[in-house]
């Protein structure tokens, strides 16, 4: 079959017509892939950056885990989904029987594999993976905005982690594509003003397009104009630092009015902060969200995009073709999501 591999160490993706086709094991599920989206992560993979080689502990590997596609086969025991069935992927590949998985809390299993990352992903015609990870996508719900519940669904985490934003001010760090999700979602969800922060000024033109007021970090101090747009309370009730980068946090939390919640999305690495300062002293309540819930997070945007209050179409800005990706990576900045569709010869 045709696939993306990262073959090597070092900067580059390979493009390869004859990559072997997976194996399906009794539990698993065979998917020809539709769509895939590309996701941050993958250009830390392609550049072989630290961050990239800390995500993907072997070589070769077949990136791409935001995707969707239609079931092929069926392993001998799998009975909960079949042959013809449109399916969502969830990359988080759980064991099912941790302390965690058993306690309500599947998506922090302590056995989990990563697809696209510690497991062959969807970069490729086609992909394999237990059936449990698969999510039935709705009615109405096309398999391109299928690609999207992958990362759509982490803001909707976001969110499931904050208290109510119902009459609400909202801050959001940061306008990629979990940011901008986070816009959306926040005005859906009854927030009475969204502030957004971004450096590039492509980004922010898409936050202020679905309807939030944005502000360069670069070119203003972000605590004094958040407190300046809220003066009644002097910060905003919750914030989402969702850009990863570790000079965000700060602004972020001295941004946030007095008993206020802070919702951390990107990964930063190691931040210096002054909790007495900034935490304790202000009472505020801070948070951290990896990946979706299982599978409260998928059900949640699945009614959502399926009755027409999230509309995910409008988040795609391109589509290149599977064999294109190689070259085209390396110039994917301030779009929103880029779908990678792979070539039909099954």
């Amino acid at each position: 079959m045709h696939a993306i591999v990262k073959s090597r160490p070092g900067p580059g993706f390979d493009f390869l017509l004859d990559a072997p086709d997976p194996q399906v094991g009794p539990a698993d599920v065979l998917v020809k892939v539709a769509a895939t989206s590309l996701c941050g992560v993958d250009r830390h993979v392609y550049d072989w950056d630290q961050a990239g080689q800390a995500f993907v502990p072997t070589l070769p590997r077949i990136p791409g885990h935001e995707t969707a596609g239609v079931v092929i086969e069926v392993g001998a025991a799998v009975q909960s989904i079949s042959v013809g069935d449109r399916v969502a992927l969830e990359s988080h590949l759980v064991c099912g029987s941790c302390m965690e998985c058993r306690t309500g809390n599947a998506h922090l299993c302590s056995r989990q594999t990563i697809l696209g990352l510690s497991r062959d992903g969807a970069f490729a015609q086609r992909v394999a993976v237990p059936a449990s990870a698969c999510y039935p996508i709705p009615d109405g719900v096309s398999l391109e905005e299928a690609a999207l519940f992958e990362p759509a669904g982490v803001a909707v985490h976001a969110l499931q982690r904050a208290p109510s934003l119902l009459g609400q001010s909202v801050l959001v760090s940061g306008c990629g594509p979990i940011g901008l999700f986070l816009i959306e979602l926040a005005r859906i969800a009854g927030a009475s003003r969204v502030i957004a922060t971004e450096l590039s000024p492509g980004r922010r033109l898409l936050a202020e397009r679905r309807g939030a007021i944005t502000l360069d970090p670069a070119a203003v101090d972000v605590p004094t104009e958040v407190a300046r747009l809220t003066p009644r309370r002097q910060g905003v009730d919750v914030a989402f630092e969702a850009s990863g980068s570790p000079r965000a946090l700060g602004p972020v939390l001295e941004s946030v009015r007095v008993a206020g919640d802070v919702v951390t999305v990107g990964h930063p690495g190691a931040v210096s902060v002054d909790i007495s300062k900034l935490i304790n002293v202000r009472y505020l309540t801070l948070r951290g969200v990896f990946g979706r819930r299982l599978w409260e997070t998928w059900e949640t945007l699945g009614e959502l995009v399926s009755t027409g209050r999230l509309e995910l179409a409008g988040f795609i800005d391109d589509r290149i073709p599977l064999d294109a990706l190689p070259s085209a990576i390396a110039g994917i900045g301030d779009s929103g999501k880029v779908l990678v569709i792979p070539e039909d010869r099954s």
